[in-house]
C-alpha cells in the first residue's frame, strides 16, 4: 500500500513538472511570435493547421457562392445585397438623381435570374423576397430621374424581365413605433432570462420555435443577407445526441429536450473580408430567438462550440454540412425545471466595459 501511494506521489510530481515546463515552453513561445506581425505569420506557417479549416471554409464558400448564381435557389443572397444597397441610396439625404450605376446593371443581372426562376419553376423562390425586389427596384427607377444611359438600359432590362407582379409596400418608409413597452419591463425580460441547464422532460411546441425563429429573423444583418441557418432537433433523441458533442454540456446533456445548432453561411459573401459577417448576424439573430424563447415561458442556455477539428469533423458528418457551414453555437431549450438551479454569474461593472469617446 506504502508503495502505491509513493507511485501515485512520484507520477503527480511528474505531471507537476510537465506542465510547469509546457507553461514556461508556451508563455516562450507567446511572448516571442505574439510580438510582432511578421513573426506571428512565420509561426503559423509552421502551424498552418490551426486555422486549416476556416480557412477552407472561406474558400469554398467564396467558391459556392459564385456557383450558386446560376442555380435555383430558395434565396438570392447577391440578389438581397444589392435591393438593400438600392434601399440604402433611396433614404439618402439629400438623395442623387442619379445612384447606383455602378451595381444596378449587375443588379437587374440578378433579378432576371430570379425571375427566370419565378417562371421555370414557381414556387422554388422565397415570394416575399422576389416581392421585396421588385418593389425597391419599381421604386428606384421611380427615383432615378436623371437622364443617364446605364440606368435606361437598367430600366428597360427591368420592364422586360417578363416577372409580373403587384406592388407589396416592400420599400423604405418611415420608422413605425409599434410597441410602448418600459425600458424597465425590458430590463425584467433580460434579467430574467438565465441560462438553464435542468429542464422539464416535455415536448416544446414547434409553434412557439416558429415564433421565436421570426423575432430571430428580424435581427440586424450586413446588407440584409440572414447569413445563417438554425438546425432544431427536437426528438429528444436526436436531442440529447447532438447536445452530446460539445465539450460544454458534459453532465446535462441527457437533460435537453429541444436544441438548435446555429450554422454561419459563408457561401453568402464573395470576399474574405466578410468572413467574421456570419458570426456577429448569427449572434444578433440568436439573442432574440433566446428572448423570443422566454417570453412564451421557455428557457434555454447557449453552449460554446470550439474551433477544434475532431468535434468539427463530428458535427459535419452528423449534420451532412458543407465545408463552407461553420457551426456558431448551440442553442438548448425546453421548460425549465423549476427545482433546477441557475449559476449566478456576477457581471462586469458599467465602468468596466463602457468608454464614451
Amino acid at each position: 500500500m506504502l508503495n502505491k501511494l509513493k507511485k501515485i506521489a512520484k507520477d503527480l510530481l511528474a505531471i507537476t513538472w510537465i506542465r510547469r515546463v509546457y507553461e514556461v515552453v508556451n508563455r516562450f513561445f507567446l511572448e516571442t511570435f505574439g510580438s510582432s506581425r511578421i513573426l506571428t505569420h512565420l509561426f503559423y506557417f509552421v502551424s498552418f493547421l490551426t486555422f486549416n479549416r476556416e480557412q477552407g471554409a472561406v474558400l469554398r464558400g467564396r467558391r459556392n457562392y459564385y456557383r450558386n448564381k446560376t442555380r435555383d435557389r430558395a434565396t438570392h443572397v447577391e440578389l438581397r445585397r444589392n435591393i438593400h444597397r438600392l434601399e440604402k441610396g433611396l433614404i439618402m439625404r439629400p438623395r442623387r438623381d442619379v445612384f447606383a450605376r455602378d451595381y444596378i446593371t449587375e443588379t437587374i443581372e440578378f433579378y432576371e435570374q430570379a425571375a427566370r426562376q419565378c417562371r421555370t419553376a414557381p414556387g422554388t423562390m422565397d415570394q416575399a423576397e422576389m416581392d421585396w425586389a421588385h418593389d425597391v427596384l419599381t421604386a428606384y427607377f421611380a427615383a432615378a430621374t436623371g437622364d443617364d444611359q446605364t440606368i435606361r438600359q437598367a430600366r428597360a432590362r427591368f420592364d422586360a424581365a417578363g416577372y409580373a407582379a403587384e406592388e407589396t409596400g416592400k420599400v423604405p418608409h418611415a420608422k413605425d413605433r409599434l410597441s410602448e413597452l418600459p425600458y424597465e419591463e425590458l430590463e425584467k425580460l433580460v434579467l430574467q432570462r438565465r441560462s438553464v441547464r435542468w429542464f422539464e422532460q416535455r415536448r416544446v411546441e414547434r409553434e412557439k420555435i416558429d415564433n421565436a425563429l421570426l423575432l430571430a429573423r428580424q435581427a440586424p444583418t450586413a446588407c440584409n443577407r440572414l447569413p445563417y441557418e438554425f438546425r432544431v432537433f427536437d426528438e429528444p433523441d436526436l436531442a440529447r445526441e447532438i447536445a452530446g458533442i460539445p465539450f460544454g454540456t458534459a453532465g446535462y446533456a441527457d437533460n435537453v429536450p429541444a436544441i438548435a445548432v446555429v450554422i454561419g453561411k459563408l457561401e453568402s459573401y464573395f470576399s474574405p473580408r466578410d468572413r467574421h459577417a456570419i458570426y456577429v448576424d448569427s449572434s444578433l439573430a440568436a439573442m432574440q430567438f433566446l428572448l423570443g424563447l422566454e417570453t412564451q415561458g421557455l428557457s434555454s442556455c447557449v453552449i460554446n462550440w470550439p474551433d477544434f477539428e475532431p468535434l468539427e469533423a463530428k458535427m459535419q458528418k452528423r449534420l451532412g454540412l458543407d465545408l463552407s457551414d461553420r457551426v456558431v453555437m448551440l442553442i438548448g431549450f425546453g421548460y425549465a425545471d423549476p427545482d433546477g438551479l441557475v449559476p449566478f454569474s456576477a457581471k462586469k461593472e458599467l465602468d468596466t466595459f463602457r468608454r464614451y469617446n
